[in-house]
């Protein structure tokens, strides 16, 4: 989200309230207090016209009228009362914000121990029980203490990348952006000069040793995409392999925990699914680790490599 989107947002969240507050309030006295010009002020309303509750229905959105230059907000009075946490909430969000603290990047420590230091006031026993939870991340110490300097100074690495889909390493220079933690692993996400593109390095396939920060600033390109990684790291697209994988009930799991593209249930509790893989030694391995639980259906190239792959693997037992 770009800055001028976030101040949008900020702003937006401040002045639905203070309208409703302030019914038929003129455009220029709003934009006034808020610090904006009219014309800005004009389009946070229309921006608002498209607000309301997760799953709402089109009658359920915000609704803003101006009546010549008089601004009247009505159906928003649940964004007009304050946030109330419940216990879990507040103690995820004290749990996050110990795990944010830990990691490397550009943050700002000052405001995450005072934004901390608010909501442990404001949630009362709930701070108490999120305070007896202690947060380490796991991560390589050594790669991550390297990585650290850079970070936080925003200055260009290079490093030595172990690629388990081709077993070689690599030499790669990069302009790292932060550290994450996704499914219990901890990425450097950084623009990757070889690829043109941002990437994701897992921190234990950085040899230790090889990250070298050199002598120039980072500079990650203004317009580069940055993953979404709300729902993990891998992100299926139209251009990788499409494959069908036959399930039997004890690989049932892979159709609940991989991003699949189709589930048809079968009998005895098994599942034919088809996924998008952008690496057929990644699929080969998970069959092998499935043992006689899964097979690989389609394309047929993939099913026979596969097939020749689990004979190598069975004739070292022979």
């Amino acid at each position: 989200m770009s800055q001028g989107a976030v101040a949008q947002l900020s702003r937006l969240l401040a002045l639905i309230p203070w309208l409703l507050a302030r019914p038929g309030v003129p455009v220029d006295e709003a934009a006034r207090e808020f610090g904006v010009t009219p014309n800005q002020l004009r389009k946070d309303l229309e921006l608002a016209f498209m607000c309301g509750l997760p799953g709402h229905l089109p009658d359920d959105l915000i609704d803003v009228s101006l009546d010549g230059d008089r601004i009247v907000v009505s159906n928003a009075e649940t964004i007009a009362r304050p946030l109330r946490l419940g216990p879990d909430e507040a103690i995820a969000l004290l749990v996050g914000l110990q795990t944010l603290a830990q990691l490397p990047g550009a943050h700002d420590r000052d405001v995450l121990e005072r934004v901390s230091a608010k909501l442990q006031r404001a949630a009362g026993d709930a701070a108490d029980a999120g305070a007896r939870v202690q947060v380490r991340v796991e991560a390589d110490e050594p790669v991550l203490a390297a990585l650290r300097p850079a970070l936080e100074g925003g200055r260009r690495l290079t490093i030595r990348y172990y690629v388990p889909a081709r077993d070689q390493v690599t030499a790669r220079t990069v302009d790292p952006i932060r550290v994450v933690v996704v499914d219990g692993r901890s990425y450097l996400e950084a623009w990757c000069h070889t690829a043109e593109a941002v990437r994701l390095f897992r921190l234990d396939r950085i040899e230790a040793g090889s990250v070298t920060e050199l002598d120039a600033p980072a500079e990650v390109p203004p317009d580069a995409v940055r993953p979404d990684l709300c729902d993990g790291v891998f992100r299926p697209d139209a251009q990788q392999v499409l494959v069908t994988l036959e399930l039997a009930a004890e690989g049932r799991w892979v159709a609940d925990t991989l991003p699949v593209e189709s589930v048809q249930e079968s009998a005895g509790g098994g599942a034919r699914v088809t996924l998008r893989v952008g690496d057929p030694g990644w699929l080969q391995r998970l069959v092998l680790r499935l043992g006689g639980a899964a097979h690989v259906v389609d394309p047929p190239d993939l099913a026979a490599a596969t097939t020749a792959r689990a004979n190598e693997a069975l004739s070292l037992y022979r």
